[in-house]
């Protein structure tokens, strides 16, 4: 504890006599400072005692004391210390009268006393407790280290939440709650996710103070059972984790005042302990992918076996149940598109579609995506292989899993994100790149159907051929059973396919826009009653001899037969292409 007056009043050496505030005896004194300027306050920092013998001051004059004292308590001096017998044999009334009135302890100090003998008692009551502090300080560090050691950051968040007296929680890199000690901080520590997102937002090493909110706040349900203070506010403080350019968690300790000496030690201790268990060193990372690619090679090749053994604890059991094989690819996205983040027209960034778009990819939508599949497997206990290859990320994920669902759930956040750019890009009028970004791609994520080693070259080319249908739509991710489930049209829309198929049709159009018969229409009919005459003049209202005449001039115009299955597909295909088109 600092020194205090009280503690300076029971100091068997000094002698001091309260003549004035002994109800407020109990605050910090961060300093014992003399001075007999008539106006000490500009010299002032606030927490001093200030010690006087009213040299240059009226001391008996009672409205001369009072603007003095008022000024004292104005600086946050917190009491005043009068030498007695130098120029008054006791301390003048006015002043006494003054110093209860504006509640300032006044102490009186003897003549045998010297100020200076209070300074060095002030001065090395600092210093023990400061020593204190430290000896604290690299107490709670060797506690910390050893529950970091045996019991990980479960235990070292218990021995954190211990030595500051209050709670603790542990975040990942999507902001979603690791760990907390006690446990009844759980939902303390979930209202702040909001707030762990906007920390990611700035540049590491990054630190936030904040609050959990009044009693407002507080949960439904939670009035039984919960911690102790629920629904009081928090002074609560967040810390990023890590070392690279995005911190790989979030620290949050919540007290019920501002940290002290010892308590700032034992969180700075835990912060750093916390970056060294949860950041991975570079070798090792880079290490694991190796293997990981090593992996991905022997299955593409047919080599199960090997790749089981290559894959040994760290992903085996990812071979051991069906999974999924995600390629993703991204080009250069204009800012704010590709990243899940939006910007208003004040320019302040914003979140968008919850936590996973909270893993903000700062224009690196591939390594947000496998920071979010990485954190979504590692909250669920389950295996996941990240392959990166260059502007292409391969990713191996438990079928059912939770790497694979939070696939789903990081692109429709970002197709959210296009979405509103695209919007707020329509309604200012401009047509720059937020409105062509979802047809430059950015993101654009391919997943193959469930598969097992056996077939993972398989389950590759399905993935390869949902990656390249969501490039073609301008969409961020498409499975491969939505090619299988769908309809073969929406895979030929492109520009050569249109092409093709106004080519062919043309003609006829030209034909019809004459005036002289309705052959498209009579075409489409034909064909959607696969050659039946009968049906499909009854479809178009004429007679089944005026339905072959026009058949026949179709083949005229066009210069083919409708006996070839191969022409008849043709041109079913380029009808509905152009029919989409007109859509």
């Amino acid at each position: 504890m600092p020194p205090t007056l009280a503690s300076l009043v029971h100091h068997s050496a000094l002698k001091l006599t309260v003549r004035a505030g002994g109800d407020r005896l109990d605050v910090p004194v961060r300093w014992a400072h003399a001075s007999e300027l008539a106006d000490p306050v500009p010299y002032m920092e606030g927490g001093e005692l200030l010690l006087i013998t009213a040299l240059k001051l009226d001391a008996e004059d009672p409205e001369t004391m009072r603007r003095y004292v008022k000024r004292l308590v104005g600086a946050g001096v917190v009491g005043l210390g009068f030498g007695v017998g130098v120029n008054y044999a006791d301390i003048p009334e006015a002043l006494v009268e003054a110093a209860v009135q504006e509640g300032l302890p006044l102490l009186e100090v003897p003549r045998r006393t010297p100020f200076l003998a209070i300074s060095k008692a002030v001065s090395a009551a600092i210093a023990a407790d400061q020593y204190r502090a430290v000896t604290a300080g690299f107490a709670a560090q060797r506690e910390l280290t050893r529950q970091a050691l045996s019991d990980g950051p479960e235990g070292l968040l218990a021995a954190l939440a211990s030595q500051v007296d209050g709670w603790a929680a542990l975040y990942d890199a999507s902001g979603a709650v690791v760990a907390t000690a006690p446990e009844w901080a759980g939902r303390r520590a979930a209202r702040l996710t909001a707030d762990v997102e906007r920390l990611r937002e700035r540049p590491a090493p990054a630190s936030a103070v904040v609050g959990t909110g009044g009693g407002g706040d507080q949960g439904e349900g939670e009035g039984e059972g919960s911690g102790p203070g629920e629904g009081a506010g928090d002074r609560v403080e967040l810390h990023s984790l890590g070392t690279g350019r995005r911190p790989r968690a979030a620290l949050a300790v919540g007290t019920a005042a501002a940290l002290g000496t010892a308590e700032r030690y034992a969180l700075h201790s835990a912060i750093a302990l916390l970056t060294l268990t949860t950041e991975r060193s570079r070798s090792l990372q880079a290490a694991e992918q190796r293997i990981g690619a090593a992996v991905l090679r022997m299955l593409l090749a047919g080599e199960p076996d090997h790749a089981r053994a290559v894959a040994g604890d760290l992903y085996g059991g990812l071979l051991d149940a069906p999974f999924r094989i995600v390629v993703a690819e991204s080009a250069t996205a204009p800012a704010g598109v590709g990243a899940g983040v939006v910007r208003d027209a004040g320019g302040a960034s914003r979140t968008t579609a919850g936590a996973l778009v909270a893993a903000d990819t700062n224009g690196d939508p591939l390594g947000g995506l496998a920071e979010c599949l990485e954190s979504a497997a590692a909250r669920a206990g389950e295996a996941v292989l990240v392959v990166p290859e260059g502007e292409r990320l391969v990713v191996l994920a438990v079928d059912g899993g939770a790497a694979a669902e939070a696939c789903g759930e990081f692109a429709a956040a970002v197709e959210g994100a296009r979405a509103e750019v695209r919007g707020r890009a329509g309604a200012s009028g401009s047509s720059g790149s937020a409105q062509g970004s979802g047809d430059e791609g950015e993101l654009v994520v391919g997943m193959s159907g469930p598969a097992g080693p056996i077939a993972a070259a398989a389950a590759y080319k399905q993935a390869e051929q949902a990656l390249s249908v969501a490039r073609r739509r301008g969409r961020v991710l498409v499975g491969h059973e939505q090619l299988a489930a769908g309809s073969v049209v929406p895979l030929l829309a492109d520009d050569a396919v249109r092409a093709f198929a106004d080519g062919l049709l043309r003609p006829l159009y030209e034909h019809d826009a004459t005036g002289r018969g309705d052959l498209v229409a009579s075409l489409r009919a034909w064909l959607s009653r696969h050659g039946q005459w009968d049906a499909a003049a009854a479809d178009l209202g004429v007679h089944r001899h005026t339905l072959r005449y026009r058949m026949r001039r179709v083949e005229e115009i066009l210069g083919r037969s409708l006996d070839d299955p191969d022409v008849r597909m043709e041109l079913w295909l380029a009808l509905k292409t152009t029919a989409a088109v007109g859509e």
